[in-house]
């Protein structure tokens, strides 16, 4: 069972005997959400699954079971858990996932499938350049879920920690929690603000953009490096301690797999993030 990542070596090694598995296409662009769909037509894993970041991975805005708020709210559990059914995914199967994107999508289905109690599943490390670079096989055009596919994917203790706004702002300044923000610095300290209504950080968090996990060519960095760069930025706070969060939930996940890849353990996420946290003016905000 792979966890964390699955290189694609061992993802050819899968395919080759046939082993339960299941892979998701999670690529999107943020600034034109319907280019996701064209790529993945256009070149795909062999097999690979469509998951898109705001058809399956978010609720409608404003939805009375979204389980948080923000540009992109997470569904209910029972929601998400009807979709995985209708993939075809069952708990003894692994899942793979991936983007073309540098995980900056597709973390998000990893942890969404943790929080349903699904652990067996596992990043592309490399993304899909690393298996095109590979000659792994590859289809493209429209692709169908067969119905016979479907099942009715059960529900398992969540394996994943989510955290509310109003859990954050409780703990805001206490030594039980640590925020770590992925997104750029420049975000980060409020100099722009593309995309949400206030420009700034929830006062007291670290940053650490996620970009900073990969190396050059897209790999996750080792896990000796990891877990060196992520002590450096916790400087002796307690890793237990640590929420992630980003803009909106999704590029969060990339930091979340990095310290569980530096034995760090499963840390937890805050997924309204800044997007929720900014909605509300009587909430605190930082710059610089």
């Amino acid at each position: 069972m792979y966890t964390t990542l699955i290189s694609v070596a061992q993802l050819q090694e899968m395919m080759r005997l046939t082993q339960p598995l299941r892979v998701f296409d999670c690529s999107f662009e943020l600034m034109k959400p319907e280019a996701g769909d064209a790529q993945f037509e256009e070149t795909r894993i062999a097999t690979a699954l469509r998951a898109d970041l705001e058809r399956h991975l978010s609720a409608t805005k404003g939805a009375p079971d979204a389980a948080s708020a923000g540009r992109h709210p997470l569904p209910s559990r029972q929601k998400f858990a009807q979709w995985v059914g209708s993939v075809g995914l069952t708990p003894d199967m692994q899942a793979v996932v991936y983007d073309r994107q540098g995980v900056n999508y597709c973390g998000r289905l990893w942890w969404m499938l943790k929080w349903a109690g699904h652990e067996a599943v596992a990043v592309l490390d490399g993304g899909l350049p690393a298996w095109v670079a590979a000659g792994g096989a590859t289809e493209h055009g429209v692709a169908t879920t067969p119905s016979s596919m479907a099942s009715n994917y059960p529900l398992a203790p969540a394996l994943a920690a989510l955290k509310a706004t109003e859990s954050v702002l409780k703990q805001l300044g206490r030594s039980s929690q640590t925020l770590v923000d992925a997104r750029g610095a420049p975000r980060f300290r409020g100099e722009i603000e593309p995309l949400d209504p206030a420009a700034g950080h929830i006062p007291g968090a670290l940053n650490r953009p996620f970009t900073d996990n990969f190396d050059s060519q897209g790999f996750f960095k080792p896990a000796t490096v990891l877990r060196a760069e992520f002590e450096g930025l916790l400087a002796g706070r307690d890793p237990a301690t640590v929420v992630h969060h980003c803009g909106s939930g999704v590029s969060a996940t990339p930091n979340i797999i990095a310290m569980e890849i530096a034995g760090l353990g499963r840390t937890a996420l805050y997924a309204g993030s800044w997007s929720e946290w900014c909605s509300d003016p009587a909430r605190p905000v930082a710059q610089g």
